[in-house]
């Protein structure tokens, strides 16, 4: 079949036909529909005008007529977008329950997000959008001022501590590039800990 316009790149409309009896209005959809204009709905010939004719219940599970179709119209609904939740997604090898997570994410889960530019979902690992904490251990010589932490890492991200004495940033020590440097050198066998904080 021909197409006017771009033809779909994948899926097809489904059709679904409703019993008219002059008395019922509300019918349950063979789909879930994300709004009353995902639908086009057909009675005795003459399409519906949405949120007129028809609206929707049930959270897109259900349609509610207006006027109940009179008994041997041809009433039928043609699905122009179905709503899809990461519920369907269950026992399809992507998503094997649902759990709420109620501890901080391991490394090696993924997020599952829609990129509203490719008009897609996607996943994207744990690792990839926070990263982990690093600590790090030192002993002051009572000359060293310069230690070593990760490229990227702002002072405001760095938790430092001499023999547990948090430090003031900016005041006793300040961050750039690769090197966390403090404004007087720790003390001979001072317990450094620096940690680095997820950004």
């Amino acid at each position: 079949m021909a197409y006017i316009g771009r033809e779909p790149s994948y899926g097809a409309f489904e059709k679904q036909s409703m019993t008219a009896d002059s008395s019922t209005t509300t019918f349950s959809l063979n789909y879930t529909v994300g709004s009353s204009s995902s639908i086009l709905v057909s009675v005795a010939g003459v399409i519906q005008e949405p949120e007129t004719g028809y609206n929707l219940t049930g959270g897109g599970t259900s349609i509610v007529f207006s006027a109940a179709p009179t008994t041997g119209d041809t009433v039928f609904v043609m699905f122009l977008g179905i709503a899809r939740d990461v519920g369907q997604f269950l026992n399809t090898g992507i998503i094997t329950a649902q759990t709420e997570l109620a501890e901080r994410a391991a490394s090696g889960d993924f997020f599952l997000l829609y990129d509203s530019s490719a008009t897609t979902l996607k996943k994207i690992q744990t690792s990839n959008i926070v990263a982990a904490s690093v600590n790090r251990t030192a002993t002051g010589d009572g000359s060293t001022t310069g230690f070593t932490v990760t490229d990227g890492v702002t002072a405001a991200q760095c938790l430092i501590t001499i023999n547990g004495v948090v430090q003031t940033v900016t005041t006793d020590y300040t961050v750039s590039g690769t090197t966390l440097t403090f404004g007087t050198a720790p003390e001979a066998s001072d317990a450094i800990q620096i940690r680095e904080l997820p950004a």
